[in-house]
């Protein structure tokens, strides 16, 4: 059997706070959540679980285990690993962790609910023609404010 280094033996303290990684799981659970129209309290029932637990899931405070993830892909309709898609890379100088923990719901532009309810929008546009050109027309608008 192997030996874990006692400085490897890291315990998280409560003033810790969510781990980095925790935290971009849950990102990844509300987003698919959100872009489904699923309720926190829909997915709880869904798993067994109340909201207020899908939401400590959702915000990192509580780690999901495997058998939940595996829940929870089946729930969402995704794969497993698309809990972990462009999940930056472990940070050099941390040692552990996120290099870029401050991804959260605030800064992601793709993890607001503004965002989220177009996408969904989006897509209940049937003509693909229409929603074609509603993307040109928003790719469009987006070029408009750049700087020349």
């Amino acid at each position: 059997m192997v030996e874990i280094p006692p400085r490897l033996r890291r315990r998280r303290q409560k003033t810790d706070g969510p781990n980095p990684t925790d935290i971009y799981v849950g990102g990844r659970v509300r987003l698919r959540r959100t872009l489904l129209g699923m309720s926190q309290e829909k997915l709880g029932e869904a798993i067994g679980l109340t909201f207020q637990q899908v939401q400590k899931y959702e915000r990192g405070a509580n780690r999901v285990g495997a058998s939940r993830l595996y829940d929870l892909s089946r729930v969402l309709e995704v794969p497993i690993a698309f809990f972990f898609d462009d999940m930056p890379a472990p940070s050099a100088d941390r040692g552990q962790g996120l290099a870029e923990p401050e991804a959260s719901y605030e800064s992601d532009p793709m993890l607001k609910r503004e965002t989220l309810e177009l996408v969904r929008a989006y897509y209940k546009i049937a003509d693909p023609q229409i929603r074609r050109r509603l993307f040109e027309l928003a790719k469009a608008l987006g070029k408009s404010n750049e700087p020349s």
